[in-house]
């Protein structure tokens, strides 16, 4: 340590855009920037210290001011895991880690949900949910929070069991394995192998909360030597649901645990929506809440942005706004629900290349052409470099031509505008990267 060795500090950051007076700035190297570069920016600011690589001590043998000081550290992104572990392990939260391939997210905030009817709880804002991301949520526990719902992503083997490293989770939940982030970790298999990372974590004396209605996921279960609570809607669970309807404004169906039931309704539409709910609905029945309480607290949650979405256009048109991320297996759900939404409307699908699948990116595509045609779509807009594998799929698989359409995000939009009407229903989907979201914001826009 160089510099004032009696300084402390207020909070953490790793952006000095956003440094605050008192704050730690630790200086993250990643693909597009180097903090390093900005520790002048972090100490303009009113930086107290900043935590660095020690190869970049070594270079540049920097010279703190009095009130200053300088920490230097084999690994930065290690030492901020390390720096969040430590403030975990010294606050009296429980923790809850979320993990799965889809419905991580809507799965985290319908369980700060329910735990929240009667505690405090602090949960992973928007998708801080990484090796960054996770720690920095760690940073704001407070003497108030009973709880952390945490959600862990991944995208490379060991990404998961770092992030339940620092987590400590006391239950653990993983909601699915699907096809994604194939990139990383080569098949689903190896999808299963890091998701079961969490369960590592967890350890003899953890709960695993587990989908028994995914084949992958009860293969771990076999495994793992903690306690079990399952949910699920097909298979025989502790926490299970029946789906009683679905309809534009969200979706209902039976909660049952044990001998004890209850009639939820949803503001989210989808079986997938379905089976989130019933992941919470595990964690906080099994921690001791009532029925009533986590009745009450799925039915407070709200749609979130980008995620099974719906809006009416003002020329009756409804658009389904599923546009934060895109993955084989949430496509197919997307498309199942659409399936159920539209009645007797017309069904319109635009798609965009789903990322990180490598060598499986061909035929997963190709898998996207053929459910379109199979639902019964009466239009197929596709944009991306596999924009043409999608329409080959689908042609194959038996639909008309002239009902497919490839072409930029741009080009998209102005057909579509022509050809949409009143009942019509347009589900809009694509891997994040694929802004398909301003597909979505043009179409919102009367001309």
């Amino acid at each position: 340590m160089l510099g004032n060795e009696a300084a402390r500090f207020q909070t953490i950051s790793t952006d000095s855009r956003t440094t605050k007076v008192g704050d730690l700035f630790v200086a993250i190297t990643g693909p597009n920037h180097d903090g390093h570069d900005f520790l002048q920016n972090a100490f303009d600011r009113g930086a107290h210290g900043v935590l660095v690589d020690q190869d970049y001590v070594g270079k540049k043998a920097p010279v703190s001011k009095e009130d200053e000081f300088w920490i230097a550290v084999p690994d930065t992104l290690r030492a901020l895991g390390d720096l969040a572990a430590f403030r975990r392990r010294h606050s009296n939260v429980s923790v809850v880690a979320i993990t799965g391939t889809n419905g991580k997210t809507t799965t985290k905030e319908m369980t700060a949900a329910v735990l929240g009817q009667t505690t405090s709880v602090l949960k992973t804002p928007g998708n801080f949910n990484n090796l960054i991301g996770l720690p920095l949520t760690l940073f704001g526990l407070n003497d108030s929070h009973e709880w952390a719902v945490l959600e862990l992503a991944m995208n490379h083997p060991g990404e998961i069991r770092r992030l339940s490293e620092i987590a400590g989770p006391d239950l653990g939940v993983i909601t699915n394995i699907e096809a994604g982030h194939l990139e990383g970790v080569k098949d689903i298999d190896g999808v299963m192998a890091a998701k079961g990372e969490l369960l590592e974590g967890l350890g003899q004396d953890g709960i695993a909360v587990l989908n028994v209605d995914d084949e992958r996921v009860c293969r771990l279960a076999k495994g793992f030597s903690g306690r079990v609570v399952t949910f699920g809607i097909h298979g025989s669970a502790e926490v299970s649901g029946t789906p009683v309807s679905q309809s534009r404004t969200g979706s209902s169906f039976e909660l049952n645990w044990y001998d004890e039931s209850a009639h939820v309704s949803l503001k989210i539409p989808g079986e997938g929506a379905i089976f989130n709910a019933l992941a919470a609905a595990a964690v906080g029945l099994r921690v001791g809440l009532s029925m009533e309480e986590v009745k009450q607290g799925l039915e407070s949650m709200d749609p979130l942005p980008g995620r099974m979405e719906i809006l009416t256009l003002p020329a009756g048109t409804h658009l389904v706004n599923d546009t934060y991320n895109a993955n084989p297996g949430s496509v197919a759900v997307a498309i199942q629900t659409l399936g159920s939404l539209k009645g007797s409307g017309r069904g319109i699908f635009v798609i965009g290349d789903m990322l990180e699948l490598g060598e499986h990116s061909e035929s997963a595509h190709k898998q996207i052409g053929i459910l379109a045609a199979r639902a019964g779509m009466s239009g197929l807009y596709a944009t991306g470099n596999f924009a043409g594998t999608v329409a080959e799929g689908a042609t194959g698989a038996g639909m008309d031509q002239k009902k497919i359409f490839t072409g930029t995000r741009e080009e998209i939009v102005k057909v579509l505008k022509d050809r949409l009407g009143p009942g019509d229903w347009v589900l809009v989907k694509g891997s994040r990267l694929m802004a398909m979201d301003k597909v979505v914001e043009r179409l919102k826009i009367a001309d």
